[in-house]
């Protein structure tokens, strides 16, 4: 890089990370500022200013007001008190950040559940939210009718869009009725409250087991609201499309607040839609949008649009934006900038690309180390725990050197950690006596690695990666590399067992798109990939399963293995003898078991 776009890059990161802080610098944990009077601040300065717009729905921040008012006069008839919860089952409607934003309003927390759930997982979300109300519609009447029987204690559901015939253990909340007041209701209700205080319960995504209730204080909730909107230097004259599920923080915090802090108009839609996707940021004249996971690649993935082309998009941002994806994306549909980030929902390791650099999930400059509190630990895969020197203290990785990312836990609003509703849980994360006796560091469950310019990169999740002959596989470098494959729409990689063998033989779950060419893939990954990381086995699959925020899901394909009969669609080894994909059999999966081949 030349010295004039050495320090043009310079000038971008700083001034955003300078923006950023500025923005966030009063959030601390003793002070009298909830998320609630963040929110009534915006009110009073965009009163008349547009929202929220949902398909024909239009409110104005003093509609959205009146409406979270209604909430909170609702939570009052019911002696709801501060420090109670109410769960939120809801999808994406005008009515969701009002339910949960006018609860704080009387200093009551709200249990934002997935409300993709459905059975054993829908039941655990609600009993660990400690809810004995739950604030749901018609949509969600089905799920929760599977799971009435397996909850920790009764529930009493509250229909906002109740009809004439309310089912058993439901009741109609009436958000029209006058007998909840659409005003204010006192701030003397939440005086004893500070920012440290209980705001939200934010569930993790259940990629590999029950989902996780995430305790989100108010301070937490500022963090998020507060830093995106600077984050994204967003304004009253945007228009953001966020068409994630507001139960998750991603959206449901970062695209609200820098929507709703700044004036802007949230255009929210019910569930993405790659079909809509740009139908919708042309009509509604959107300038930025949120994302998350693999949706960027359902965009590209996508046949040509007319309107690709014709949008006032200026800005996309979230996380997981895929390095092979990013390019492609900003060449193919014209848009400026991409703010990738790095966080999770309970962690307090946060970062920023605002530079733009492709690929990376954000950036510490070795010139600004001493502000963030984040470190990259060795890590020894196979026992999944960082990796100790003779004097028992961690030992930090080096730069380009993979390690888990760790954040210093301390007091302020960016290190603070709060855990788990679940204290058990909570203390599985915390990494003690790191670098210093007495310390103490959250950690991410990532791994990464950090060039000698301060970029991070984000190389797997641990439990993902797995050792195979000796080396490291990291999941998301081989899924990278076969996404590459022209006719491979979506790749999911993961570990299996083979009997009487070390370490864990890679296998693909694999969805084709047009012109995939089975042999022609295995000439492929044979010239991309070390022997060592190509997938042993392959699975084609119509489509790969995610969470409700397009993480792929392995639980399952890891526990079905490689046995075809557990697995109705087609099912191949990489023989080596014949140097071609076979159809996995049962009397081929009985040789494979039996050590038939030297893999």
């Amino acid at each position: 890089m030349d010295p004039v776009s050495r320090i043009a890059r310079e000038i971008r990161f700083v001034r955003g990370l300078f923006r950023t802080l500025w923005r966030i610098r009063k959030i601390a944990p003793d002070s009298s500022m909830l998320i609630c009077d963040d929110f009534e601040e915006a009110v009073d300065k965009f009163a008349d200013h547009t929202a929220v717009l949902l398909e024909n729905e239009r409110l104005t921040y003093r509609d959205l007001d009146a409406l979270a008012n209604r909430f909170a006069a609702w939570g009052q008839a019911q002696g709801l008190k501060v420090g109670d919860t109410v769960a939120l089952l809801l999808p994406n409607r005008a009515e969701y950040v009002p339910a949960w934003m006018g609860l704080a309003k009387i200093g009551v927390a709200a249990a934002l559940i997935n409300n993709n759930l459905t059975g054993a997982a829908l039941a655990h979300s609600l009993s660990i939210s400690g809810a004995r109300h739950a604030i749901t519609d018609q949509s969600c009447l089905p799920a929760i009718g599977t799971i009435r029987a397996g909850l920790a204690r009764p529930l009493t559901y509250w229909l906002i869009d109740a009809g004439e015939t309310i089912p058993e253990d439901c009741a109609a909340l009436d958000l029209k009725s006058p007998r909840l007041a659409p005003e204010r209701p006192s701030r003397s209700i939440r005086a004893a409250l500070t920012s440290k205080d209980l705001a939200l319960l934010i569930y993790t995504s259940g990629t590999t087991g029950m989902p996780k209730a995430a305790r989100i204080t108010h301070m937490r909730a500022q963090l998020y609201m507060r830093a995106f909107a600077a984050a994204t230097n967003a304004t009253a004259e945007d228009k953001l499309y966020c068409a994630l599920p507001l139960y998750h923080s991603t959206g449901g915090l970062c695209g609200v607040g820098a929507a709703l802090l700044n004036g802007g108009t949230l255009v929210l839609r019910r569930k993405f839609s790659t079909s809509h996707f740009w139908d919708d940021i042309v009509a509604y004249d959107c300038t930025i949008f949120v994302y998350i996971g693999e949706l960027c690649r359902y965009l590209i993935n996508q046949p040509p649009s007319p309107k690709e082309r014709m949008h006032h998009l200026r800005l996309a941002f979230g996380n997981g934006m895929r390095p092979e994806v990013w390019s492609e994306f900003q060449s193919r549909f014209g848009v400026a900038d991409i703010l990738e980030f790095y966080g999770s929902t309970e962690g307090n390791v946060s970062m920023f690309n605002f530079d733009g650099q492709p690929g990376a999930i954000g950036r510490v400059p070795p010139y600004l180390r001493s502000r963030f509190s984040v470190k990259l630990v060795k890590f020894d895969v196979e026992a999944e725990m960082p990796v100790r020197g003779p004097d028992g203290l961690c030992i930090e990785a080096a730069p380009g050197e993979v390690g888990e990312a760790v954040g210093l836990i301390g007091g302020n609003a960016r290190s603070e950690y709060t855990g788990y509703a679940d204290k058990t849980a909570s203390e599985k994360k915390i990494l003690r006596n790191a670098f210093a006796q007495g310390d103490a560091w959250f950690r991410t469950g990532d791994l990464m690695r950090q060039d000698a310019d301060g970029y991070f990169y984000f190389v797997d999740r641990i439990g993902d990666t797995f050792r195979w002959k000796g080396e490291n596989v990291s999941t998301t470098e081989v899924a990278q590399a076969l996404s590459r494959y022209p006719g491979v729409a979506e790749a999911n990689i993961y570990g299996v067992r083979v009997d009487n063998l070390d370490g864990r033989a890679g296998m693909a779950a694999i969805t084709p798109g047009p012109g995939f060419d089975l042999q022609g893939l295995r000439q492929f990954v044979e010239r991309e990939l070390p022997a060592y990381a190509r997938p042993i086995f392959l699975r084609i699959e119509p489509a790969i399963e995610t969470t409700g925020t397009f993480k792929y899901r392995k639980i399952d394909l890891v526990r079905d293995g490689f046995d075809p009969s557990k697995i109705e669609n087609p099912l191949y080894f990489d023989d080596p003898e014949t140097r071609e994909y076979a159809p996995i059999t049962a009397e081929l999966y009985t040789r494979i078991q039996a050590g038939a081949f030297r893999l």
